[in-house]
């Protein structure tokens, strides 16, 4: 496996209070990796750590083997692209909320595009975004990071705010973009059944740690019932 991210040995407090207490993570190149565990158990600041939205107190994360400490935050950001738990767009049309990023770097982007390789109608590009759907406005922050051309996508429960429906839809999107693009992908989820269907490896974390690691077949052979229980609070 040739590594694209890693994390080793990342330590984070706030107010002396532990939240990553030694978590490593290592993503290959393409790969579909989700992070489960339970509430309250460092996952989403993990993936914040991944592209300096915090700052570990120790250990190292490495982008194609470079410590990203070295790397310009901004730079970063755009090949290690965040999709969060709610959509937050800016702009008074579709179009600008996509094309906020690569207008900040002096260039454009299509898209129309774009709009269709999330797998919605090009014709959405002059409404509101706020006059979409929470679904819709989720692939719009997928077609916003997108238009960076990035490495590695972030995202941090991407569909827990969405029907069914919608979360199919961009679970769809995911596979797409990983076989279409070779897109890697790193997935905070406390969803098992999501996990189960788009993990190549699953990473457990609890209590700030990472406790447990699987590829698909093992996940699918044991390790599922073990994460079920630690997430359900069974013992």
């Amino acid at each position: 496996m040739t590594l694209k991210i890693e994390a080793k040995g990342l330590r984070y407090a706030v107010g002396g209070a532990g939240i990553l207490k030694g978590v490593n993570l290592a993503v290959g190149r393409g790969e579909v990796v989700c992070v489960t565990g339970p509430s309250g158990s460092g996952k989403s600041t993990l993936l914040r750590a991944l592209n300096r939205l915090v700052e570990p107190d120790e250990g190292e994360v490495y982008l194609d083997g470079v410590p990203t400490k070295t790397m310009d935050p901004l730079a970063l950001r755009r090949r290690v692209g965040m999709i969060f738990q709610l959509p937050a767009l800016s702009g008074e049309t579709v179009e600008e909320a996509i094309l906020y990023g690569p207008r900040l770097l002096g260039r454009g982007a299509d898209v129309a595009d774009l709009l269709g390789a999330v797998g919605l109608d090009p014709e959405l590009a002059s409404r509101s975004p706020q006059s979409l759907s929470v679904g819709q406005q989720q692939r719009v922050s997928i077609a916003r990071a997108l238009a960076l051309e990035p490495e590695v996508l972030l995202m941090d429960e991407p569909t827990s705010a969405l029907d069914e429906a919608a979360r199919d839809r961009i679970e769809g999107l995911v596979r797409d973009l990983n076989r279409r693009e070779g897109l890697t992908f790193v997935i905070v989820s406390h969803d098992l059944g999501q996990v189960e269907r788009l993990a190549d490896r699953v990473v457990l974390v609890d209590a700030g740690r990472t406790a447990g690691e699987w590829d698909r077949d093992e996940f699918d052979g044991g390790g599922s019932e073990k994460v079920r229980r630690l997430v359900s609070g069974r013992s």
